[in-house]
C-alpha cells in the first residue's frame, strides 16, 4: 500500500497531488480547493452526495443505497431493520409468504420508526393474491412499496398508488402512497412514468374506492416517481446489461417528464450487477440517483435463507448461474436467474417445462419418463403430489382447483409448479436431503463480490453483515470517484494506489467521522 492510497481514503478532505512520479505523503497537503501548480485535486466526496439528495430527503434516508426485495422473506425483517437503522432503505420480501406472516412483518417494522418498504410482486396467475396484499398494505398503513416483476400495470397497483390522494391548500398534490418500480423494459418504464390509466381510475371511482375529484388529481401524477432500472440480476430478469439499460430508462424519464409536465422530478436508480465499489461508482458516474443491491445481501447473516445456501453463495463465481423456469409464471415460459453450482435445479426445472410444452396432460408422459420424475424430482407419485397440491390450493385459491379439474394441462402445470416452489423452501430451510434441488435466486453480482472479497475478512460468510457490505461498497465508490477525478486531470497513479479493498466497519466509520 502506498501513502497515496491512504490519503485517498480520507474522503472528507480535499487533497492536492503533484503530477509527477514518486508521490509521497510529505508531498500532499489536505484542504484547499485549488490544485498547486502542476498538481491535481481530488475533491471531498461524502457518501451522502453520491446520489440524489432529493431522493434521500423524500424517503428519509442518509445514503443512496437500497436493499432490494427477495421473495419468501429472504430479504428479512432483520435485514430491513439493519439497513433502516444505518440510514439506508430495505424492502421486505413479501412475495410467496402467507398474508399473516407479511402482516406480522408490517407490525414489527412499523413500530421501529425507521425507513423501510415492502414488496408487491405481479401475480398474473393469482390476481386475487396480489389484490389481497395491496389491501393489507393499505389497511396497515404501509406507505412505500417496491413493485417488481410487473408485465403491465394492474388495478391493485393503481389503487394502492392513488389511495388517499389529496390537494393541499397551497395547491400541492399529496400522494401518501409511493411506489419504487423495478423495471428492465423501456415500454414498462413509460407506463410507470405516466399517470394511472384512465380505465383503472374510472373503475376505482365506480367501486367507490376514490372520488371523481381524486381521479382528476391522479391524472396529474406519475404511477411512480422513482424507477430502479434492473439490469442483469438474480430472480426475475431480462439479463439486460446495465451500461445499456440505464441510459435507455433515463431517456424514457426525460421524455415522460416533458410530455406530462409533472411537478415532481422523475428519478432513476440502478440495480443488477452492483456488488463492488467499482460497479457502484460506475452507476453513480452514469447519473444513478441511488443504487440497489440484491444477490450479495442473500449471502449476509441477516438474510432469511439457510446457512447452507449462504455457504454456497460464498463460493459462487460469475459463470455459476443459469436461467430456469419461474414458479409464478411457469405457463408463460418466463425464466428466473438462479445458482447452478452445487444444484441441479435449473436443469430439472427446464426439463419440466419441456414436458409441459410437449404433453397435454400428465397421463401422456411416457411411463419411463414419469417414473424418472417420480423417483428423482418428486420422490413420490405424481398422483400423490397432485393430492397435496390440490389440498393446498383449496385453501389458498380454490379457483385453481376448479380450473385444474376442467383442464388436465393446468393440473400438470400446478404439479410441476409444486417442485419449483418447494425447491425454494428446501433451500431456505437448509434441507440437506434436497440440496441437489435447491432453487437459489442469484445474479452475476455474487461472483463479482466474492472475487473482490477474496483474501479479506469478508471472504468468511460469518463476517458478511448487510450494513458492513453496504458501507464498504459506498465508501469504496467514494474513493474510486476521487481516483477518477485525479485521472481526469492527467495524474499518473501507481496500480497499488488504485486498489480498493474491504475494510472493517469501525475503520470506515473512523474515516466518516473526520472533519473536512
Amino acid at each position: 500500500m502506498t501513502l497515496l492510497h491512504e490519503v485517498l481514503r480520507h474522503i472528507l478532505r480535499p487533497v492536492t497531488v503533484p503530477v509527477r512520479e514518486g508521490v509521497s505523503l510529505s508531498e500532499q497537503r489536505f484542504g484547499g480547493n485549488e490544485p498547486t501548480p502542476g498538481g491535481a485535486i481530488a475533491p471531498r466526496c461524502r457518501l451522502e452526495d453520491l446520489g440524489n439528495p432529493e431522493f434521500r430527503a423524500d424517503h428519509g434516508i442518509r445514503y443512496p443505497y437500497l436493499g432490494g426485495s427477495m421473495a419468501k422473506g429472504i430479504s428479512s425483517v432483520a435485514m430491513v431493520e439493519e439497513l433502516g437503522r444505518a440510514g439506508m432503505l430495505g424492502f421486505f420480501g413479501a412475495a410467496g409468504l402467507p398474508l399473516e406472516e407479511v402482516e406480522a412483518a408490517v407490525a414489527h417494522l412499523g413500530e421501529l420508526g425507521i425507513p423501510h418498504g415492502f414488496n408487491l410482486i405481479h401475480s398474473p396467475h393469482e390476481p386475487d393474491l396480489e389484490a389481497a396484499l395491496a389491501d393489507l398494505y393499505l389497511r396497515r398503513g404501509v406507505t412505500l412499496i417496491e413493485a417488481s416483476a410487473f408485465l403491465n400495470l394492474t388495478l391493485p397497483l393503481v389503487r394502492y398508488r392513488v389511495h388517499g390522494i389529496r390537494r393541499e391548500a397551497d395547491g400541492r398534490i399529496i400522494t401518501p402512497h409511493r411506489i419504487i418500480a423495478k423495471v428492465s423494459r423501456e415500454e414498462l418504464a413509460a407506463k410507470f412514468f405516466a399517470p394511472p390509466p384512465e380505465n383503472f381510475l374510472r373503475e376505482l371511482v365506480a367501486a367507490g374506492d376514490i372520488t371523481s375529484e381524486q381521479a382528476e388529481l391522479a391524472a396529474r401524477i406519475p404511477m411512480a416517481q422513482d424507477i430502479t432500472a434492473e439490469a442483469d440480476s438474480g430472480g426475475h430478469t431480462d439479463n439486460r446489461p446495465a451500461i445499456a439499460l440505464f441510459p435507455t430508462i433515463c431517456g424514457v424519464r426525460d421524455r415522460q417528464q416533458e410530455v406530462h409536465g409533472f411537478t415532481q422530478r422523475l428519478r432513476v436508480g440502478l440495480a443488477g450487477g452492483i456488488a463492488t465499489p467499482l460497479s457502484a461508482a460506475a452507476a453513480f458516474s452514469m447519473g444513478a440517483d441511488w443504487i440497489m443491491t440484491g444477490s450479495i445481501n442473500q449471502a449476509c447473516v441477516e438474510s432469511g435463507t439457510s446457512g447452507e445456501v449462504r455457504a454456497m453463495l460464498a463460493e459462487t463465481r460469475q459463470a455459476d448461474i443459469a436461467m430456469a423456469p419461474a414458479a409464478d409464471m411457469f405457463e408463460m415460459g418466463v425464466n428466473v436467474q438462479v445458482l447452478k453450482r452445487g444444484t441441479m435445479f435449473s436443469m430439472r426445472a427446464a426439463r419440466l417445462y419441456e414436458l409441459y410444452r410437449l404433453h397435454p396432460d400428465m397421463e401422456s408422459i411416457p411411463a419411463a419418463e414419469r417414473e424418472k420424475l417420480e423417483k428423482t424430482m418428486f420422490r413420490g407419485t405424481l398422483d400423490e403430489i397432485w393430492r397435496e397440491t390440490r389440498s393446498y390450493f383449496l385453501r389458498r385459491d380454490p379457483r385453481q382447483v376448479e380450473r385444474a379439474d376442467r383442464d388436465p394441462k393446468h393440473r400438470m402445470a400446478l404439479v410441476f409448479r409444486w417442485y419449483l416452489g418447494q425447491a425454494t423452501h428446501w433451500a431456505n430451510r437448509g434441507e440437506s436431503s434436497r440440496k441437489i434441488d435447491y432453487q437459489v435466486w442469484c445474479g452475476p453480482a455474487m461472483g463479482a463480490f466474492n472475487e473482490w472479497a477474496t483474501g479479506s475478512f469478508l471472504e468468511q460468510v460469518e463476517n458478511r453483515r448487510v450494513v458492513t457490505v453496504a458501507l464498504n461498497i459506498l465508501f469504496g465508490a467514494a474513493v474510486q470517484m476521487r481516483i477518477a477525478a485525479l485521472r481526469c486531470q492527467g495524474t499518473p497513479l501507481p496500480p497499488e494506489a488504485t486498489r480498493i479493498v474491504p475494510l472493517p466497519l469501525d475503520k470506515i466509520k473512523e474515516y466518516l467521522s473526520e472533519k473536512g
